[in-house]
């Protein structure tokens, strides 16, 4: 239930993407979101390198929770199960705490410094995480390195 001054629960992460797009309309704070994000995705790949079936087996058991529960942000904050996708892999190889770390810092320098907002993931940890490796994978692609990050950019 939401009161007055809140506004209701976005229904879908199709309905999010946009919202999430918008809070990400500066350049520098995207570039700074594909920076954290990179090194997460690096660092974990080091540690997957060195331990496949523990530690990869963490990530696909983290992966597939996530997926499981992916709808459950429709109706509150899925902040549970992204703590508890982090506490699987951490579970496996407690180094992953540094990456998610280094990831976090640098979104939220994006949004504290760079935009001035508040980062969706307070209020949608789960599909923030989903949308920023979204905008990631499309920054590989050499979209939405510039203004505005539009739907179709």
């Amino acid at each position: 239930m939401s009161s007055p001054d809140t506004p209701p629960r976005l229904q879908s992460f199709a309905e999010f993407w946009p919202y999430y797009l918008g809070e990400h309309r500066l350049p520098l704070c995207r570039w700074v979101h594909f920076v954290g994000t990179s090194g997460f995705v690096a660092y974990l790949a080091a540690l997957v390198a060195e331990d496949p079936a523990r530690v990869g087996g963490a990530v696909a058991a983290a992966v597939a929770l996530g997926a499981a529960l992916f709808g459950l942000e429709a109706r509150r904050s899925a902040a549970l199960v992204l703590l508890a996708m982090i506490a699987l892999m951490a579970a496996a190889s407690p180094a992953v705490l540094l990456g998610v770390v280094f990831a976090y810092f640098w979104a939220w320098v994006g949004h504290f410094l760079v935009e001035r907002n508040r980062p969706a993931t307070f209020t949608y940890p789960l599909w923030s995480l989903a949308g920023d490796f979204r905008m990631w994978l499309d920054m590989l692609r050499g979209r939405r390195w510039t203004n505005p990050p539009t739907e179709r950019a």
